[in-house]
């Protein structure tokens, strides 16, 4: 079955940090270039950082640009965003997206809320 499965979100303080992780099964993680996005209630989804199949690039939104950090780990077949100084506004539901041609392939969402 091909699946994407975020975990690692909750509850933090602000200047909190969590590590979200995303795992697949029954695709090659390796060949997709993966995303993070996340969306607030009554807000449009975002795209928040992505990452090339290779993990040679990466890009980050603004608002998260110092901050968050995405790797992968094609063995374990699993991207992570490391997510430091955490704001209120960072919080939001955040999905991992895999994309390679016209595969596209999306996970459930974790929740991250960020309030003290």
């Amino acid at each position: 079955q091909t699946q994407l499965v975020e975990s690692g979100g909750g509850l933090v303080q602000p200047g909190g940090s969590l590590r979200l992780s995303c795992a697949a099964s029954g695709f090659s993680l390796g060949y997709y270039d993966i995303s993070w996005l996340r969306q607030a209630p009554g807000k449009e989804r975002e795209r928040v950082s992505c990452i090339s199949s290779s993990g040679g690039s990466t890009f980050y939104a603004d608002s998260v640009k110092g901050r968050f950090t995405i790797s992968r780990d094609n063995a374990k077949k699993t991207v992570y965003l490391q997510m430091n100084s955490l704001k209120p506004e960072d919080t939001a539901v955040y999905y991992c997206n895999a994309r390679w041609f016209e595969n596209d392939y999306w996970g459930q969402g974790t929740q991250v809320t960020v309030s003290s």
